[in-house]
């Protein structure tokens, strides 16, 4: 009779134990499935648990712009931004995340929406860091040196023809249309058309207004607010029209090389893991992001030394190490993957910081008239247009011709980053960093030059 119990106690026991370790299984495939739903790279209940930590920051004080509450603060906002606008019907597909990214922090900082002491933290830490450069560093010496060798060769000097056509070409269209409009034709070209295409804030607007105070006699600050808003809604216009040049290039795909420059070289960002005779082990990425690091800094003396902004100087560098093959393989594979990281991870925090510390809401919606806004679209439109078909012309994927001139009509560094995010093209930035740092520089020269002859 014990027996018996026995043998029929244990199939109980194992269903009990069985049910327990089912409801066990259960819980944490839940608490997986969970951890896989993503706010751009933050897991949901990551997300959930830093949205109480920085309410618990906020109620007693706590919230500083150490770097380890910022990186948390500025994924949390930024994914949010970007989720938001990837969502939106139709706009999801012409750039909606990137602009919301960079324009929702703009209004939330000048509404006043953002708790103060994150607002001041964020502010803080973007001015103090100025972890943009650091970001286009990585972003450039890595796309550059996970590029095929002679597609970029090519691609470098073959793009200043669609961008030098483009530009003549939009200045001559916007002009016209504002005098067309009842604009007069100096006013329309050096306040409006110009701002658009001088290269962005630091290396646009700022000089430019300087230039323009000099010679007219004015005052900086007074003009410095005229042309700004010019610069913000250029780069916005090209930010739409980028994103609507994706979607194209989904629905006609001969028109696109997906982030390729030109036919017949293979692709131009090569697979990381493919150049190097091994796996890409962290030792290597580490070292390429210093390598990086290290070129940027190379672009900092070279800019002391001989006046070229060190984003550019460290652009010809990482060209020549390319050309010369001076980075071993495994040094450019771990590049790749130092490139990818800082696309996936570090965007959109990155045009969630510049939107609240240096993108301010106020200018860019004074600038909202019906006159201002036509002669900006049909300025970018223009250089897109022209872009396009020189592109054609000298056998480049026209799709990614028109990209790279639009970053001409873009908000610098930062506008860089959301045109190429919002075509989904990121390693296209040396040359977006040709077309807006040298064109920039090109504009604001000869418009300086022209203005001292003409006013």
């Amino acid at each position: 009779m014990p027996s018996e119990v026995s043998i029929a106690s244990i199939p109980l026991d194992e269903a009990l134990s069985s049910a327990d370790a089912a409801s066990r299984r259960s819980w944490r495939e839940i608490w997986w499935s969970l951890l896989d739903i993503r706010i751009g790279i933050v897991p949901l209940p990551v997300f959930v648990m830093l949205i109480g930590v920085f309410a618990g920051a906020v109620a007693t004080g706590s919230l500083t712009h150490e770097i380890n509450m910022m990186i948390a603060v500025l994924a949390v906002c930024g994914f949010s931004c970007g989720e938001l606008g990837k969502r939106l019907p139709v706009f999801r597909h012409i750039g909606a995340a990137a602009i919301f990214a960079t324009f929702i922090p703009s209004a939330l900082a000048y509404y006043h929406v953002l708790p103060v002491p994150m607002l001041k933290a964020v502010v803080d830490f973007t001015k103090f860091t100025n972890f943009l450069y650091l970001f286009i560093a990585c972003i450039i010496v890595g796309s550059v040196l996970s590029m095929n060798r002679d597609a970029l060769v090519k691609g470098f000097f073959k793009i200043f023809v669609p961008l030098a056509s483009g530009a003549v070409c939009a200045a001559c269209v916007g002009t016209l249309v504002g005098t067309l409009l009842g604009l007069d034709p100096k006013h329309t070209f050096f306040f409006i058309v110009v701002p658009i295409m001088s290269g962005g804030v630091g290396e646009g607007a700022i000089p430019l207004s300087m230039g323009y105070a000099e010679i007219l006699n004015g005052n900086q600050g007074e003009i410095f607010a005229q042309v700004l808003p010019m610069v913000m809604l250029g780069s916005l216009m090209a930010i739409l029209m980028s994103g609507l040049l994706n979607f194209i290039g989904k629905r006609m795909p001969h028109l696109t090389g997906n982030g390729q420059l030109q036919p017949g070289n293979g692709a131009d960002f090569a697979n990381a893991k493919t150049k190097s005779s091994g796996p890409v082990d962290a030792n290597t990425v580490a070292a390429a992001g210093l390598f990086a690091v290290t070129l940027y800094l190379m672009g900092v003396m070279a800019q002391k030394m001989v006046g070229l902004p060190a984003p550019v100087a460290m652009l010809f560098i990482a060209v020549l190490v390319k050309v010369l093959q001076l980075a071993s393989p495994s040094l450019e594979a771990g590049a790749g993957v130092v490139y990818k990281f800082f696309q996936v991870a570090v965007t959109y925090p990155l045009l969630f910081a510049m939107g609240v510390a240096v993108t301010p809401w106020d200018k860019l919606v004074s600038a909202f008239n019906l006159q201002n806004l036509i002669i900006i679209f049909c300025t970018v439109a223009t250089h897109m247009s022209v872009g396009f078909t020189i592109g054609r012309l000298v056998k480049m994927y026209p799709i990614e011709t028109a990209i790279i001139n639009s970053c001409n009509c873009g908000q610098g560094g930062t506008g860089d980053v959301a045109i190429l995010t919002a075509a989904n093209r990121m390693q296209l930035m040396p040359f977006a960093q040709v077309a807006t740092r040298i064109g920039g520089a090109i504009t604001v020269t000869l418009s300086l030059i022209a203005m001292a002859k003409l006013m």
